[in-house]
């Protein structure tokens, strides 16, 4: 399938050649023969933070301004809308990797002490630069995240994001029991930082605002109750939390919280469930849960490293989809219990957890769940995620040979769709060449 040679009013100022992958629909439901676009020889311009042309390289130069600068990125390389990440925690970065707990444990005795750290300011600001930059080595161009429960961490973040002009929903944590004193808010107060952050920081260039409840154990009814009234106050914003994450957690939300039918019951309860609101994990949901997903257009955001670092299980996305009822599922790293800020290497796992609920994702399906998948499960699809004129230019490049084991693995490659899992099986953060946002180039690979 062959992409239109559309252009957009813009006057572009940059363009990039290369091969070109991006989706016009969902695999998922149309079939890859219907979605896919792959362009062996492509040229994408840019300008004004949009994509102004794209299209076979031959047709797309001829319309171009004769002296535009085009970088050619060569055959060995793939040029695609850049990665999103539907759930991550950033205060987390500095203790990714903590050995040895599950769920529960990981919480009290690494992640609660970590955040606690957020008060400093200064301290913000270094981790939401460090993590940041690695998501821009990654190639991830659009997240979705967890700040901590101090109000400057979303600050410090937001702050960081706006100068390098990314696209990131975020947003204070609110919890006020069940975690350590220095980290609690109350219903009030959870509800009036929250509120000053929104007003400050949503809408703001590329910015918006996520109100966070970290997940059920850790707010009082009447906080999940204040959540949905300001959500209602502003319901232009997003919602996140976790659900259903490990047994044990679905156990404890039973316990306290006996009048609900289920742990999605709970945030269905509090008007928590509906358009922008962003499940991390789902694992667990059964099938009136699965309904109530769709029902109220919520999403999951289905973070396989991270379920197989602490044991929680394997999201059957498959399951999530069905026909008759499909619910939104995007891409999550969720550190810091994800292991990697690669999304490829979370393609990796999310392949081995459909291999352990008995299907294989395809190649085509991976890479369009990691881009206009989730895009589609944040309501952004029609802003980033495809390359086409007139969505944002956020975009990745990608080294289809970016270690020796790689490029001797590509020399027995027949197909594209085989190269692409090749990518998605062996590939990380050195496949990373470029990543765009909005039409600047703000990472690019140093030379070997």
């Amino acid at each position: 399938m062959v992409a239109d040679s559309k252009t957009s009013a813009a006057a572009p100022t940059a363009a990039i050649r290369g091969p070109v992958l991006t989706f016009t629909g969902d695999p998922f439901k149309e079939g890859l023969e219907h979605t896919m676009v792959h362009e062996s020889d492509a040229i994408v311009a840019f300008g004004g933070g949009k994509i102004t042309h794209f299209g076979p390289a031959n047709q797309i130069a001829q319309q171009l301004p004769p002296n535009l600068e085009v970088r050619s990125y060569g055959p060995d390389s793939l040029i695609s809308a850049g990665f999103l990440d539907s759930h991550v925690h950033f205060p987390q970065t500095p203790m990714i990797a903590a050995f040895g707990a599950q769920l529960l444990d990981w919480l009290n005795i690494y992640t609660f002490p970590t955040e606690g750290k957020y008060s400093d300011k200064a301290f913000a600001s270094g981790v939401a630069k460090v993590f940041l930059e690695e998501c821009l080595r990654n190639g991830i161009t659009t997240s979705c995240v967890y700040c901590t429960v101090f109000p400057q961490s979303v600050d410090a973040l937001f702050e960081e994001a706006e100068r390098l002009g990314m696209r990131i929903a975020a947003g204070k944590v609110l919890m006020n029991r069940n975690a350590p004193d220095y980290l609690l808010d109350t219903t009030q107060t959870g509800y009036d930082d929250s509120k000053m952050l929104i007003g400050k920081w949503h809408g703001r260039g590329r910015l918006m605002y996520a109100i966070t409840p970290r997940f059920a154990p850790t707010s009082t009814p009447d906080q999940l109750e204040s959540a949905g009234d300001l959500w209602n106050e502003h319901p232009d914003c997003y919602m996140q939390t976790h659900v259903s994450e490990s047994r044990a957690e679905v156990a404890w939300v039973k316990e306290l919280f006996p009048d609900r039918k289920g742990y999605l019951d709970v945030y269905d309860h509090y008007k928590l469930c509906r358009p922008r609101a962003v499940f991390g994990h789902g694992i667990h949901l059964d099938d009136s849960e699965m309904q109530c997903m769709h029902a109220t257009g919520s999403a999951i955001s289905h973070c396989p490293t991270s379920n197989f670092f602490l044991g929680s299980g394997h999201l059957n996305i498959k399951r999530a989809m069905l026909k008759d009822r499909p619910v939104r599922v995007g891409l999550g790293t969720d550190l810091g219990a994800g292991t990697s800020f690669s999304v490829l290497t979370t393609l990796n796992e999310a392949y081995k957890a459909a291999q352990l609920n008995n299907y294989a994702l395809t190649a085509g399906c991976a890479y369009y769940f990691a881009t206009r998948g989730t895009a589609n499960a944040m309501y952004i699809d029609d802003k980033v995620g495809s390359i086409a004129p007139g969505m944002e230019a956020d975009i990745v490049v990608l080294d289809m040979k970016s270690t020796p084991i790689i490029k001797y693995r590509m020399k027995s490659v027949k197909e594209f769709a085989e190269g692409l899992f090749v990518q998605m099986t062996m590939g990380d953060d050195r496949a990373v060449q470029a990543t765009y946002i909005a039409g600047e180039l703000r990472y690019s690979k140093p030379p070997r």
